[in-house]
């Protein structure tokens, strides 16, 4: 699959970054991300990985069932077994699924979308990222370890800013 190669990069930035981290640090609240913690946005990451190899197996996504396990929150040694296993079990062939989900919060009945395995693997990338983004904010809040110029930076993005050194 070629989104693997990109997953693993993002899977290692993340991972390397969490190590650095103490237990303290990683479960730190963050004032500067409305007192949410490194941990959080971690476990969040993780569980809509985990959202999608469950809808793999069913037919069926649905990202606003996770569980929200608090231990992926305050144990990065978990965390970061989860992103290895995570990345273990991706390669998988593509296939189509279904996409619940409700859009507000006066809504019973999920909406549900026509998707497949290699676009959600595609969201869950670019949404890592997104929350690597906030996380870096996080990061320089709690610790003084410097992160790559990439971390939390879209490979769009990336190759922009390459161009624009040219």
């Amino acid at each position: 699959m070629e989104l693997q190669p990109a997953v693993n990069n993002i899977f290692i930035q993340l991972t390397d970054s969490i190590t650095r981290l103490s237990e303290e640090q990683y479960a730190r609240p963050c004032k500067n991300l409305t007192n949410n913690t490194i941990g959080q946005h971690v476990r969040h990451i993780i569980e809509l990985f985990q959202c999608l190899d469950k809808g793999y197996a069913t037919g069926t996504v649905d990202y606003e069932k996770r569980k929200r396990d608090t231990d992926i929150e305050n144990d990065k040694s978990f965390a970061c077994d989860l992103l290895h296993q995570i990345f273990q079990n991706l390669n998988k062939p593509n296939k189509e699924l279904l996409l619940a989900a409700t859009y507000d919060d006066h809504s019973t009945e999920p909406v549900i979308i026509s998707t497949n395995y290699y676009r959600e693997i595609a969201y869950n990338l670019e949404h890592t990222i997104h929350h690597m983004a906030l996380m870096r904010v996080g990061i320089s809040e709690v610790s003084d370890i410097v992160l790559s110029e990439d971390f939390g930076v879209a490979s769009s993005t990336i190759k922009h800013r390459r161009q624009c050194a040219q």
